[in-house]
Formats: structure tokens, C-alpha cells, sequence
């Protein structure tokens, strides 16, 4: 499959960023190699340690690159809920619109981080990721009146991620509907106990 990045446009940076992004996301970051993603964003491979310093660099700041994309877009879709319950549930909306987009190949920071040493900035990054998520829930669980906010929270973050991998493995986009019906039933349960404290 041709890449998709313009190496007429931006800065060094920005074409090696985007040659990561696509070639890592598609194709896995183990398999890529430092000679085709330079070629790929038409600069000197000097260029590229010159402005990371390793494969390994690069491949944290296409996960942190991917983190802020994906932290941007929830919460842009999480602006046209107005409860807290709303904006708790509409989580998984925007999960789904994820989905449904034509290059979505699953979450990258679970692809990359199943290749990565323990203790590596790529395992860091991925981890970074992990704790945005799950801070995401359980602030919006305590903000919907749940007395055992991160109890809910860790049960919707293993929604979330098994509506990721079942949107990825299964090809299925609907996933996060599914993961979303599943979640009114545990934030009802859990509204509901913390009420009869």
C-alpha cells in the first residue's frame, strides 16, 4: 500500500512524524525499519537522529502524537453532552466514531506496547495513554454521583478495551455500542448502591 505522506509539506519533524504514524500504525513498529521511514518521509536518516536520537524516540512521540489525537477527539465529542452521566456514557460515541474511521487498525498504544521492553519509553508512553483513560473515567464517574468512582472506572476501562480489540480483531465498528449498553447497566448498579449507602 503507497504511504500517504506529502514530502513536499512541513517541517522535517513533521514528515518523519507522519511516516511513523502511517507506516507504524498499518504495519506494526517492529516490523518498520529507520531506512524506510526516512525514505518514506524524504529526509536524511541524520535528520531523523538529529531530532529523536533513536528508533525508540520516534516510536514514543508517534504514541504521544496518537494519544493527543485521540484525547482530542473524545473530548470534542464529549462537548456536546451536558450531564455528567452523558458525558460519562458518550465515552464510547466517541470511541465508535473512532472506528468507523477508514484506516482504524485497533489502538496503537496496545500494538506497540506488546513489542516493548519493560521500563521503555515506548512502554511509558503507552502507559501515559493507559492512565488518561482510566483518569478520564474516574473523574467522570465521580462527576456522575458514583460513591466507588474507581471501581467503575476500572469496569469501564476493560469496556473500552474490549471494544477496541473487538472493533479491530472482529472488524466490527458496532463494538463500541455494544460496550456502551454494557456500560449504562454498571453505571445504573453503581448509582444505584451508591444511593442505599
Amino acid at each position: 500500500m503507497p504511504s500517504k505522506v506529502d514530502t513536499s509539506k512541513g517541517s522535517a519533524r513533521e514528515r518523519l512524524l507522519a511516516a511513523a504514524d502511517d507506516l507504524f500504525y498499518r504495519e506494526g513498529v517492529q516490523s518498520v525499519g529507520i531506512d524506510r521511514i526516512v525514505r518514506e518521509a524524504g529526509v536524511a536518516k541524520a535528520s531523523l537522529y538529529n531530532l529523536f536520537g533513536s528508533k525508540e524516540e520516534l516510536v514514543q512521540a508517534y504514541l504521544d502524537a496518537r494519544h493527543a489525537d485521540t484525547r482530542e477527539q473524545v473530548e470534542r465529542a464529549l462537548t456536546r453532552f451536558r450531564t455528567p452521566r452523558e458525558r460519562l456514557l458518550g465515552v464510547f460515541d466517541a470511541q465508535g466514531q473512532l472506528f468507523t474511521e477508514p484506516d482504524f487498525n485497533g489502538c496503537a498504544h496496545i500494538a506497540a506496547s506488546a513489542e516493548a521492553q519493560p521500563g521503555s519509553p515506548v512502554e511509558c508512553a503507552a502507559d501515559r495513554y493507559r492512565q488518561w483513560v482510566r483518569t478520564l473515567f474516574t473523574d467522570l464517574a465521580r462527576e456522575a454521583g458514583v460513591a466507588d468512582y474507581e471501581d467503575l472506572a476500572r469496569q469501564l476501562h476493560l469496556l473500552y478495551d474490549g471494544a477496541g480489540l473487538s472493533a479491530r480483531m472482529d472488524r466490527d465498528p458496532s463494538a463500541a455500542t455494544t460496550a456502551r449498553a454494557a456500560a449504562v447497566a454498571l453505571l445504573d448498579a453503581a448509582l444505584q448502591d451508591s444511593n442505599q449507602r
